[in-house]
């Protein structure tokens, strides 16, 4: 009851002062969750100009990836842990766009993040042209740890940096899921930690990829993987 209490409110504060066609476009605009300029150019039947201002009124949140292409209103979204929501496929910050959700994960993380880290939480790959730029933000520092590299917040850079040296501990895998990650490595042995976590995640089991490099390194099976990002 309380989530349509809030989305009745949020609907009255978006519509208010605004004429029949656009009240319209905001409830379709509820029902759909997610719209591109282009249906919400058709459903105000406007150019795409003006609802890209209408847009700007209304607060929207752009998605991430897709090249930016989708929308969904404030109060929408249910963000996780990360402040991210994921739609079908596609991906939705509270923080805004790629390269500033990446630095305020950087930001709250206790240890800094490595490439792999990021690449898993805003679900691009870990050889992204992404980092290039990464390496030049502004607030943002990387280091290269057990070889590595570490992505620090400038603010939070010692706290951070002492967590990382700080030992972890990682949980082993089931028996079955030991399975499943010998089965995948001798199906493809030349696989990466990335690659091995995305096969066994396709077989609907996920093991974290520390789970997986833990387990491997363990039975002496971790191959040397270049981490240059």
């Amino acid at each position: 009851m309380a989530k349509y209490a809030q989305n009745d409110c949020l609907l009255h504060i978006l519509c208010h002062g605004v004429d029949m066609d656009a009240e319209k476009a905001i409830k379709e605009f509820q029902k759909r969750k997610v719209v591109t300029i282009e249906e919400i150019a058709d459903l105000l039947d406007s150019s795409v100009t003006t609802a890209r201002r209408q847009l700007k009124k209304w607060r929207t949140y752009t998605s991430f990836n897709m090249n930016g292409r989708y929308y969904s209103l404030p109060g929408i979204p249910r963000f996780d842990e990360h402040g991210i929501w994921k739609y079908r496929e596609i991906l939705f910050s509270q923080y805004g766009n790629l390269m500033q959700t990446i630095s305020q994960l950087i930001e709250r993380s206790e240890t800094g993040l490595n490439a792999r880290q990021i690449a898993q939480l805003v679900e691009i790959v870990p050889n992204s042209s992404v980092f290039s730029r990464l390496q030049h933000a502004p607030g943002i520092r990387r280091e290269k740890h057990q070889g590595r590299f570490v992505y620090f917040s400038e603010e939070k850079y010692q706290e951070q940096k002492s967590g990382l040296s700080r030992p972890h501990h990682v949980r082993f895998p089931t028996d079955s899921e030991s399975v499943m990650i010998l089965v995948q490595l001798v199906k493809y042995p030349h696989s990466s930690i990335e690659e091995l976590f995305e096969r066994v995640a396709e077989q609907g089991i996920r093991i974290e990829p520390q789970v997986i490099e833990a387990f491997l390194n363990h039975h002496g099976l971790l191959k040397k993987i270049p981490d240059t990002k």
